[in-house]
């Protein structure tokens, strides 16, 4: 009865993978333990003293207190989740859009002035039309100048 009994956990490489699935189960604890917290306080439904007790209750008793959590308030958990990450993506295309709108290049006053000279040089407006347009590109109240640009022209 000298013969030796080898079990599964006795070998290596079974060693080396049953420390890396505790390792990884501990560190899947500990953020679903972290995302928790935050929702707790990132509710604006609970109180002072109700966040308190949900993050001492959490804190003290995390096992039970992670999984009444759950069961309790899961489901706005996801909702909150849902409605931050919407107006994440919000604030994202608005900032998109308003750096798209004020990186787009004004045109000069030179620009507008051959466009209008070529629209009359093709029929599209009369003489006197381009000249009251010409007028106004010069004087800063035409299309060249809004309200939020620079004069390109100096002394104008």
């Amino acid at each position: 009865m000298s013969a030796q009994t080898y079990l599964a956990y006795d070998y290596p490489l079974l060693s080396a993978f049953w420390t890396m699935l505790v390792f990884f189960l501990w560190i899947l604890w500990f953020v679903l333990l972290f995302r928790i917290i935050v929702d707790i306080f990132r509710d604006d439904g609970l109180n002072g003293w109700a966040k308190a007790g949900w993050t001492l209750f959490v804190c003290v008793l995390p096992f039970l207190g992670v999984f009444v959590y759950l069961i309790a308030r899961g489901r706005g958990m996801g909702e909150r989740e849902v409605a931050d990450a919407r107006a994440r993506q919000e604030a994202v295309d608005s900032y998109v859009r308003q750096t798209a709108q004020s990186g787009m290049p004004q045109p000069s006053h030179a620009d507008e002035l051959t466009k209008l000279s070529e629209m009359r040089s093709r029929g599209d407006i009369t003489d006197d039309e381009f000249r009251r347009a010409k007028e106004l590109v010069l004087s800063g109240a035409g299309p060249a100048r809004g309200p939020d640009s620079v004069s390109t022209v100096s002394g104008r």
